[in-house]
């Protein structure tokens, strides 16, 4: 018998399955359900499978992996307004409880209590099946493929932190590393204008692909103290003073401490990737150059809707970034790849109707 919903689950660290489960119901007349296309694979979701926590959240129980999904509806509530069976969505993961302060300020990514796909203890979307409210699924144009729109998700983060960096026209921004995250984030930085984009990372054929794709010039890491890398940054890229703004997508403490020096006096610096807990950080320059550091957390009120928009309209381009696509049956390859740094982004096809599949698969 075909399945109901299969589902990609981690039961613990290393240990993956394929299950089918019942068909997700509408829990309010204000969701929809989606047939699940396209799922794009992210880093959480890699650390999830090797170690089976991220900080604070911890696998206990079995859980359904993936949250860059795009699909399509097959059935809505009866208060659903914007939405019909038929229409192709990007789907944004995470639902906050749109009661507490934060969500009431604007800034529902810091909600308390935001259930967030794949994030202990809520499923993921690498399944048949997933249920949304309404507002949370996103109408994609005409021209936007269903595989341009599970690469809305990591965009979104891209727009959320170029954001928070006050990116304007004329702005010298550097990006440290050339993963997904910070690709997008000089492809956003270009489209609301920046003058110069500065790739930096340790691999030359990252580094080569974010030429060619978003940044103007870019840098190869090398083992050398903070201030010298900030100095060879700042004088090979022609930056006078230095950056006006500075995103880290890698989470790494040389990184973070190249970026403050590199820093111009009043620059706005922007933690984007995720690396240890604590780390050593150059206060002294942080103050005596004023310095505006924010953190970027998922992403916000219209994030989401900007990076369709800037899809549909051309302004970036994430086509270039898909560089693999595999049967839902063979997922795990997908978490093999991203885990060995293979390609830029892989996405995994949503489930065929074929017979259900069954039994463990454990990672080498």
């Amino acid at each position: 018998m075909p399945e109901q919903n299969l589902s990609f689950v981690l039961e613990k660290a290393n240990n993956v399955k394929f299950e089918d489960r019942p068909i997700p119901t509408l829990q309010s007349p204000h969701d929809v359900l989606v047939n699940v296309k396209f799922t794009g694979i992210c880093g959480s979701d890699v650390h999830y499978w090797a170690h089976g926590e991220i900080g604070q959240f911890v696998v206990k129980e079995p859980m359904v992996l993936g949250h860059e999904s795009s699909g399509i509806v097959t059935a809505v509530g009866d208060s659903v307004k914007t939405l019909k069976a038929g229409d192709r969505v990007c789907m944004e993961p995470g639902v906050p409880c749109r009661r507490c302060v934060r969500c009431k300020e604007g800034k529902y990514n810091l909600c308390p209590d935001m259930a967030f796909a794949a994030t202990p203890p809520f499923d993921g979307t690498l399944a048949k099946y997933y249920n949304l409210p309404e507002d949370f699924c996103y109408k994609l144009p005409d021209e936007m493929s269903l595989e341009e729109g599970a690469l809305v998700e990591p965009l979104s983060v891209g727009v959320h932190i170029v954001r928070q960096a006050a990116v304007k026209p004329g702005d010298n921004i550097v990006v440290f590393g050339a993963g997904p995250v910070g690709l997008l984030c000089c492809a956003v930085a270009r489209a609301y204008g920046a003058a110069k984009i500065i790739s930096v990372d340790m691999n030359e054929e990252r580094l080569a692909f974010a030429k060619k794709y978003a940044a103007t010039q870019t840098v190869v890491a090398q083992k050398e103290s903070p201030q010298d890398a900030a100095a060879r940054i700042v004088s090979t890229c022609d930056l006078g003073m230095g950056a006006d703004a500075i995103i880290d997508a890698t989470g790494a403490e040389p990184c973070i401490q190249t970026a403050i020096h590199a820093l111009r006096v009043g620059g706005t610096y922007v933690q984007g990737g995720m690396g240890k807990s604590d780390i050593n950080f150059p206060i002294m320059a942080l103050c005596t150059k004023e310095l505006n550091v924010k953190g970027s957390f998922r992403y916000g009120s219209g994030d989401y809707s900007t990076a369709v928009q800037l899809i549909a309209s051309g302004r970036v381009s994430v086509k270039e970034l898909i560089t693999g696509k595999v049967k839902f049956k063979d997922a795990e390859n997908a978490f093999h790849d991203v885990q060995a740094a293979k390609g830029i982004k892989t996405l995994i096809e949503g489930v065929e109707d074929a017979p259900a599949l069954n039994g463990d698969s454990t990672a080498a």
